[in-house]
């Protein structure tokens, strides 16, 4: 892979507003590139600053005007590709006033797929799975305009931290009593 070569297929992605790369999309960019050629051109990307390593096998482009506040959010979907996965437990309980504790460089995420701990140049994301089906998992969370997951709702949020066992003390009680008797968010 050519380095303006790779520029310009940056900038025709981040025109499109996207900036996270798996490494099998820019594969996909350069497909005569064979695998041990890839992976010295993807290091040489990296140490160049045209391409940054966000994960294993996940890569963000550093100049990309398209980025936006979302960026830790775009890592965990790429990271959980063919998995449901929505912001939920401390991220969003936090954002909704239940907790007073706000996550700093940490997003908690519920999924279909495993769970696990990715430590990234963008924060920590922890991946919390849930053996909840694809309809139940629609009805108990929204999607927010220009976000790239799903959030759960406050009741959602507040089941799923009970259900995981963890941090529940840290919880309002008068949201807990809400959520006992049936009030809507």
């Amino acid at each position: 892979m050519k380095r303006l070569e790779l520029i310009n297929r940056l900038a025709e992605l981040d025109r499109r507003g996207i900036y996270v790369l798996a490494r099998r999309d820019i594969e996909k960019l350069f497909p005569s590139e064979s695998a041990k050629s890839m992976e010295q051109s993807l290091k040489r990307m990296v140490d160049d600053g045209l391409l940054q390593r966000a994960a294993r096998g996940l890569y963000v482009n550093p100049a990309a005007s398209s980025k936006n506040r979302w960026i830790a959010e775009e890592i965990a979907k790429a990271l959980r590709p063919g998995s449901l996965s929505y912001v939920s437990l401390e991220s969003i309980l936090s954002e909704y006033g239940v907790i007073s504790q706000i996550p700093v460089s940490r997003i908690t995420v519920m999924t279909t797929g495993p769970s696990g701990v990715i430590n990234t140049p963008y924060g920590t994301i922890e991946f919390t799975h849930t053996k909840r089906g694809a309809a139940q998992i629609l009805k108990n969370t929204l999607t927010t305009q220009g976000r790239p997951l799903r959030i759960a709702t406050k009741r959602a949020a507040i089941r799923d931290l009970f259900r995981v066992g963890r941090n529940t003390n840290m919880i309002d009680p008068a949201e807990i009593r809400g959520i006992e008797e049936g009030e809507d968010e």
